[in-house]
C-alpha cells in the first residue's frame, strides 16, 4: 500500500471514531433527525427536517450527519481542476455496522427514490456523472444552447446540424433560412470540412466565454453517463449509489465507426460504487424505437448495444432482454420496509437480511472504471487513454519476414486490390448495371451468373459495386442501394424476405410481414417516397432458394417485372442450366441475360498468385507454376491454388524456424520450392476422408461416382435415393457390373453416412430421402479417378 492510500485510510478511521463518540455522547440528550416523508425538493442548502414515525420510501430527503456539520453539507467548491479517468477497479463499500447504546448494530439503508441536493434520483435513472475533480464548469448547465455564430440563445428558432450537433439561428445562416427543412441538414462548416477546405469557426466576442451543455461535455469526454442500479445511505450519513457505466464509441477498442450516430452510447457490463455528490442530473438514454419517436431534446441519447469491457465485444440489448425474461427480477416488495419497526430505532431503518443476501449473491463484474470525481474520494493522478489497446513489446518490435507476409496475403479472407483475369466479365457486369440505372426510367432487370466454384463470380460483382460507389460519390451516376444475400447463411429460403427488408429499412420483422412490405414497395412507387433509389440485389448460391413450389424465387424474380419496381437482381450459382430446371413462369422472368465464368487455366492461376505476392520475394517461379498446373488439371479453382501456396509457405517457415532453434546449418533455402508445394498438395489430397474413399468397397465407389455424376448433371446440391439408384443401375449395366439391388445400396448409403462422407436427410429411410456430399466433388474425383479395381469410373467423374 502506498503512503497516500495509508494516510487516507488513517484519516477515515479517525473520522469514524469521532462520529461514533459524538453520537454516543449526545444519544441521551439530543434529538435524532429522521427522514422526512414530504415530497418537496430541497434547495442547494439543507432544509430543516422533521422527525416522522412513518418513513416513506418513495421520496426521501437525507439529514445532515450532525449538528456541527449542518452548515457544511453543501457541495464543496473547487480549489483546482484536474482531469481523471475511470477506475481500474470498483471500490466495494462494505456494510458498516455501528453499535448503538442498546447493543444493536446499525446498517446501511437502501432506497428506491431519493431527493439529494435539489435533484430527485430514482433507481433505473440515467444520469450525468462528474469526471473532472472539482471542475467549476460542470455546474454550468444552460437551458438553451448558444448559437455557433452569434453566441446568443434567446427564443429564436434554432436548427441543429446532424453532423456536428451544433445549434444555429435560422437568421444567422448564410443565406438565412425562413423555415426548418425536412430530412437531414448539415451546416456549411461541416460541408466545407468534408470537401477538404480549411474552416475557421467563429470565435465568441471579447470577454464572453462559450458555455457548453451537458450533452456537449459528455460527447467530448468531459462527463460520464451512467445508469443507477441502487441507492443507499451509510451509517455515517454519506450517500452512495451503484451505477452501470455508459461509454461513447470513442472509448471502445474499435473506436467510432461510420455507422455510429452522434448521440449513440454503449451500455457496458462495468459497475462501480460512487458518492451521490458525483451525480449532476438526469439524461435520457433510449432504445432505437423510443429514440426515433422521441420529441426534441438536448439530453436524449441512443443505446442499442452492450459493450463488454473485458472481451471488447458487442451484443444487441434486445437479445439480452429476451434472455433475461425468464430470470427472477426484484419486485416492489424488496423495497418495502418491515412494518414492525422497533420504536427505539428513532427513525433509523435497519437493512433486511433477505435483501442483504440477494445483493451479496449478485456477482457484478469487476470494474475497470475509476470512482467518479467528488469532493472527498476524487483523488486521482495521471491520465490514461481510454479504448487504446497496448501492443506487447515483443510483437511491436517484431518485423515480419517475407514468408510471414506471404502467408498473410495468401489468406482467402484477405481481399485483393484488384481482380485479375476477369476484366471482360467485369466490363459486362458494369455495362449491365449502368444501363439499368442510368436511364430516364429505371427498369427492373435480371442477370444470371454461373460457373464452377472458385472462379471469382462473387468477387467480380463486389469489385463492380465498389467502382460504382466511387462513381456515385463523384456524381457521375445516380445513387443506388446495394443488398447482398448469401443463400448459405439463410436457415430457410423464406428468411431472405426478412434479410432484404432489414437491409433496406433497418427494421426487423417476420418474413411474412416482410414479404407484404417488399411487394408493396416494388409494386407501387408511392410506398417508397422516402427512398426512391434503385435497389441492386445480389443473391449468392441462388440454387439454395429452390423450394417445392418454387415460390421464393418466383416472388423475387417477379418484383423486377413491375413497372415501378426499380429492382435489379443478380443471381449467382454453380449450375449452368438452373433456369431450364425451374418452372416456366420462373425461367421466363429470369430472362436470357447470362454470364458464364469458366475455370481458370494455369496461366491465369499463376497470374492470380503473382498478383497476391507482388512485392514479396518468398516463392520460386517454378513452384508457383507447378502449383498452378496441378490445380488447373483438377478443377481450376483459384481458392485451392491459394490454399496450396499458403500451406507451402507455412511448411517452409516452420522448417526455417526449427533450424534456427536447433542451431543447425544456416545454408537452408528461405524460398518456397517445388518440394514444399508438392508436400502441400500431398497433404491436402491425402486427408482422412480421401483415404476413406480410396479404401472403400466397389459398391461404395460406384455409389459415390453416381452421386457426383447426378449432381453435376442436375446442377443441384442434393439428390434423392431413387435417382441415385437409377444412376447406379445405368453405370453398372453400361460397364458390365452387377447391380447390387436397392436393399444393398441402402446399406452402402448408411455406411457412407456413418463415415460422414455423405449427409442424409433426417427421418425414415425411403426412396425419396435426400442425400448430399459432405465434401467437394473435386475430392471425390481425385480419390476415385485412379482406381485400379474400377478404371472406368474416370470417364464419369
Amino acid at each position: 500500500m502506498s503512503r497516500r492510500s495509508t494516510r487516507l485510510a488513517e484519516n477515515a478511521n479517525e473520522n469514524l471514531k469521532k462520529t461514533i463518540n459524538s453520537e454516543a455522547a449526545t444519544s441521551s440528550g439530543t434529538k435524532r433527525y429522521g427522514v422526512s416523508g414530504g415530497s418537496h425538493k430541497s434547495s442547494r442548502g439543507r432544509p430543516k427536517l422533521k422527525r416522522d414515525s412513518e418513513i416513506k420510501l418513495n421520496e426521501v430527503t437525507f439529514p445532515p450527519l450532525s449538528f456541527e456539520q449542518l452548515e457544511g453539507k453543501k457541495r464543496k467548491t473547487c480549489r483546482k481542476s484536474s482531469v481523471v479517468t475511470r477506475a481500474t477497479a470498483s471500490k466495494n463499500f462494505k456494510s458498516e455496522r455501528i453499535k448503538k447504546g442498546d447493543g444493536r448494530s446499525r446498517k446501511r439503508v437502501y432506497y428506491q427514490k431519493v431527493v439529494f441536493d435539489g435533484g430527485e434520483f430514482e433507481v433505473g435513472d440515467d444520469v450525468y456523472v462528474r469526471r473532472r475533480e472539482d471542475a467549476s464548469s460542470d455546474n454550468e448547465d444552460p437551458e438553451v444552447e448558444e448559437c455557433r455564430v452569434c453566441f446568443k440563445s434567446g427564443k429564436a428558432i434554432m436548427i441543429e446540424c446532424d453532423d456536428c450537433l451544433g445549434g444555429f439561428h435560422l437568421k444567422c445562416l448564410e443565406p438565412p433560412m425562413k423555415e426548418i427543412p425536412d430530412g437531414d441538414w448539415i451546416c456549411g462548416f461541416c460541408e466545407a470540412t468534408k470537401m477538404g477546405k480549411e474552416v475557421q469557426l467563429p470565435k465568441p466576442p471579447a470577454g464572453k466565454k462559450r458555455v457548453r451543455t451537458m450533452r456537449e461535455k459528455l460527447l467530448a469526454g468531459d462527463l460520464w453517463a451512467a445508469q443507477i442500479e441502487s441507492l443507499w445511505k451509510e451509517v455515517n450519513g454519506s450517500h452512495h449509489c451503484k451505477v452501470r457505466w455508459y461509454i461513447i464509441p470513442e472509448e471502445t477498442a474499435a473506436g467510432r465507426q461510420s455507422h455510429n450516430l452522434k448521440r449513440e452510447l454503449y451500455l457496458t457490463n462495468d459497475y462501480a460504487d460512487i458518492e451521490m455528490e458525483s451525480l449532476l442530473r438526469q439524461c435520457q438514454v433510449m432504445n432505437p424505437k423510443d429514440y426515433y419517436n422521441a420529441k426534441e431534446g438536448d439530453d436524449i441519447f441512443l443505446c442499442e448495444y452492450e459493450y463488454d469491457v473485458r472481451w471488447h465485444s458487442f451484443k444487441r440489448l434486445a437479445e439480452i432482454n429476451k434472455e433475461e425474461d425468464g430470470e427472477a427480477v426484484d419486485s416492489d416488495k424488496d423495497w418495502k420496509l418491515e412494518q414492525n419497526v422497533d420504536s427505539d430505532s428513532d427513525g433509523d431503518v435497519e437493512y433486511e437480511e433477505e435483501r442483504a443476501k440477494i445483493l451479496q449473491s449478485r456477482n457484478y463484474p469487476s470494474s475497470t472504471h475509476e470512482l467518479a470525481a467528488n469532493s472527498r474520494k476524487g483523488q486521482f493522478c495521471g491520465l490514461q487513454k481510454i479504448g487504446a489497446k497496448k501492443i506487447p513489446e515483443h510483437i511491436r518490435c517484431h518485423k515480419q519476414t517475407e514468408l510471414e507476409r506471404a502467408k498473410a496475403t495468401l489468406m482467402l479472407a484477405s481481399l485483393p486490390k484488384s481482380l485479375p483475369c476477369r476484366n471482360k466479365e467485369i466490363e459486362e457486369i458494369t455495362t449491365f448495371i449502368e444501363s439499368a440505372i442510368c436511364g430516364d426510367q429505371c427498369l427492373g432487370r435480371c442477370l444470371y451468373i454461373h460457373g464452377v466454384p472458385g472462379t471469382g463470380k462473387t468477387m467480380s460483382v463486389l469489385s463492380v459495386m465498389r467502382n460504382l460507389r466511387a462513381k456515385v460519390d463523384a456524381g457521375n451516376i445516380r445513387p443506388h442501394c446495394f443488398v447482398e444475400v448469401n443463400g448459405l447463411k439463410l436457415a430457410a429460403p423464406e428468411n431472405i424476405y426478412r434479410v432484404i427488408h432489414e437491409a433496406l429499412t433497418g427494421h426487423r420483422v417476420h418474413w411474412k410481414k416482410a414479404l407484404q412490405l417488399l411487394t408493396k414497395r416494388f409494386s407501387d412507387v408511392n410506398n417508397c417516397k422516402g427512398d426512391e433509389r434503385t435497389c441492386i440485389l445480389l443473391i449468392d448460391e441462388l440454387d439454395l432458394l429452390v423450394t417445392r413450389n418454387q415460390s421464393v424465387l418466383y416472388n423475387i424474380l417477379d418484383w423486377p417485372t413491375k413497372p415501378q419496381g426499380k429492382l435489379i437482381v443478380i443471381g449467382i450459382a454453380n449450375t449452368m442450366d438452373l433456369p431450364e430446371k425451374l418452372l416456366p413462369r420462373i425461367s421466363s422472368r429470369m430472362g436470357i441475360e447470362r454470364l458464364c465464368f469458366g475455370p481458370y487455366n494455369y496461366q491465369q492461376l499463376q497470374e492470380i498468385i503473382l498478383s497476391r505476392l507482388e512485392g514479396i520475394d518468398a516463392f520460386e517461379k517454378q513452384a508457383i507454376e507447378f502449383a498452378s498446373r496441378k490445380v488447373a488439371a483438377i478443377s481450376g479453382d483459384a481458392r485451392r491454388a491459394l490454399e496450396i501456396c499458403r500451406r507451402a509457405a507455412e511448411i517452409t517457415d516452420y522448417r526455417i524456424k526449427k533450424s534456427l532453434t536447433s542451431n543447425t546449418s544456416m545454408n537452408a533455402k528461405t524460398h518456397v520450392g517445388i518440394a514444399e508445394v508438392e508436400a502441400a498438395i500431398h497433404e491436402m489430397f491425402q486427408a482422412p476422408h480421401i483415404q476413406v474413399m480410396k479404401s472403400c468397397s466397389k459398391q461404395s465407389k460406384i455409389f459415390l461416382t453416381a452421386m457426383v455424376h447426378e449432381l453435376y448433371k442436375t446442377g443441384m446440391g442434393e439428390a434423392t435415393f431413387e435417382k441415385l439408384a437409377m444412376t447406379v443401375s445405368y453405370l453398372c449395366t453400361s460397364n458390365g457390373e452387377e447391380f447390387p439391388g436397392y436393399d444393398a445400396l441402402l446399406k452402402v448409403g448408411c455406411r457412407l453416412g456413418e463415415c460422414r462422407i455423405i449427409l442424409c436427410e433426417s427421418g425414415s429411410k425411403h426412396r425419396l430421402q435426400k442425400l448430399q456430399l459432405n465434401f467437394p466433388n473435386d475430392d471425390v474425383s481425385f480419390a476415385l479417378k485412379d482406381s485400379k479395381d474400377l478404371p472406368w469410373l474416370a470417364k464419369y467423374l
